[in-house]
């Protein structure tokens, strides 16, 4: 049975109203277990985070294992830290081990408390914050960052939106070192399924995996070759078509034999339930392998182009696109786009993770989904990439202000749209915007190293969260620096 926060205290626990942070540190932790120790102390903004984490976690964590889950608190404080501070779970793991503050934060004191979090532990709780359950704290988050900045009743809020590209935790793809992966995997796994069995079919699957890369290298050896008089080239090329088929043959044969083992195992021996999965996970390995093979003999072999649509980036992370931004010194980028919404006072009110999908096709998603959680926005600014006549039109209709640049020769009418006051203010203010997107790939947003579509998802949403109460953290440091120097001169006023 999980609980929120244990309701009876016990002699080791430490209260997090209590903990006191060095008003002096310019680092990053402080700032972020201030913005933590505001929502837990807050009772309002507590209840409604936690009454959330119950919501979400609760019916799929509630388990008859035996033995209590982790504190929903303390599975919020982690996937904070790990996010904001842009640490791997090893770090997280030596960090809660042995940070003095942030045990505090966890609700551990400095006397009588030897628990000790595992590796696994961490990984297995983090990964219970969903994408869905992230984007509703945010909205709480967002509404007590708004209140604690003074925003007057009547204030409306002026958005900047704009989109950069989060990476996956990929390796430059080419049509044989994706084969390669497919590959490797393929034979790895059916040789530790033969091996459970006692079955020697695949007892130097080592060797074969080797033997798979040497051919993987000389084909890229023979393929970067260049210069030279037009026969010299004539024959390299001869060569590079040669060897790429040699490792294709090689490849094609592992592939038609690990086929006929899994055969014979489905027949011959009983399986368990982790094997069924273990084959299922096999044969989706086995059809990246026949696509990779298909895909080379077109392009190398027979000299055609590969349709961009039916690409694929990564074996192991299928959802990465191939996105080129124009930017400089930066050709290309592998992962995905993500599109961010950030208000006058740099609290990021609502992101997107854009799948196949460019900017102009998010705009009026992000605005429409924006306003739905926060209808104080009356005024957004992009840039001409969002550009389309259909979203000019429909977000006039929702906003007071819309700065979005127009693509191409402008009319009279249009010239006097974007030389308006409110239009050369939103659009002058809209730089900040980059501001954010940096502090987000400073604190863990430039690569995600989780595994899937969904694990991507949730790890973009829980850097959201953790920047906005890093930035919540900011602002009551900065206020209480204000009050003490006040206190000084106040006692100095005296004194004189």
């Amino acid at each position: 049975m999980r609980v929120v926060q244990p309701l009876q205290p016990q002699l080791s626990d430490y209260s997090i109203a209590d903990i006191q942070f060095d008003l002096k540190s310019r680092d990053d932790i402080p700032q972020i277990l201030r913005g933590l120790q505001h929502l837990y102390v807050n009772i309002e903004l507590r209840n409604a985070v936690f009454k959330l984490l119950e919501t979400h976690i609760q019916p799929d964590a509630n388990r008859d294992t035996g033995r209590p889950g982790m504190d929903l608190w303390k599975i919020f404080v982690l996937g904070v830290l790990r996010l904001d501070l842009n640490w791997d779970y090893d770090r997280l793991h030596e960090q809660v081990n042995n940070h003095k503050t942030i045990r505090q934060m966890l609700g551990h004191a400095d006397i009588f408390d030897t628990h000790y979090y595992h590796h696994q532990t961490l990984k297995d709780n983090v990964r219970l914050l969903t994408p869905e359950l992230l984007e509703e704290v945010n909205e709480v988050i967002v509404s007590s960052g708004h209140a604690l900045v003074k925003k007057k009743e009547n204030e409306v809020l002026r958005g900047r939106c704009d989109s950069f590209v989060v990476k996956t935790n990929v390796h430059y793809p080419t049509d044989i070192n994706l084969l390669y992966d497919a590959m490797r995997k393929i034979i790895v796994l059916t040789a530790r399924l033969c091996e459970d069995h006692n079955l020697s079919e695949w007892r130097q699957y080592t060797y074969n995996v080797r033997h798979l890369k040497r051919l993987m290298r000389t084909a890229q050896m023979k393929k970067r070759s260049g210069g030279g008089t037009e026969e010299q080239k004539g024959k390299r090329q001869e060569q590079m078509v040669a060897a790429h088929q040699q490792y294709m043959g090689a490849a094609q044969r592992y592939l038609d034999r690990a086929r006929t083992s899994l055969n014979n195992l489905q027949k011959s021996v009983e399986l368990t339930p982790v094997q069924m999965l273990t084959i299922l996970e096999i044969h989706q390995y086995m059809a990246d392998a026949d696509r990779q093979i298909d895909q080379t003999t077109h392009r190398v072999v027979e000299g055609k182009t590969i349709p961009h649509g039916e690409k694929v980036f990564s074996i192991f992370e299928p959802h990465t696109e191939w996105v080129v931004k124009g930017k400089a010194g930066v050709p290309v980028e592998l992962g995905l786009k993500v599109c961010i919404m950030e208000d006058q006072h740099q609290f990021l009110l609502h992101h997107q993770v854009m799948e196949k999908q460019t900017d102009d096709q998010v705009a009026i998603s992000m605005v429409s989904e924006t306003m739905a959680r926060f209808p104080s926005l009356a005024t957004c600014s992009f840039d001409k990439g969002f550009h389309s006549p259909e979203n000019q039109r429909e977000l006039a209709e929702m906003l007071d202000v819309v700065a979005l640049p127009r693509k191409g020769k402008r009319s009279q009418k249009i010239q006097e749209i974007e030389s308006s006051q409110d239009f050369l203010q939103a659009k002058k203010k809209h730089s900040a915007v980059e501001s954010a997107i940096n502090g987000l790939g400073v604190h863990g947003l430039d690569r995600c190293p989780d595994h899937g579509l969904d694990g991507f998802k949730r790890y973009v949403a829980l850097s959201i969260v953790a920047r906005n109460l890093q930035r919540i953290g900011v602002i009551l440091i900065e206020q209480e620096r204000k009050r003490l120097e006040r206190m000084r001169r106040k006692k100095l006023k005296k004194a004189a």
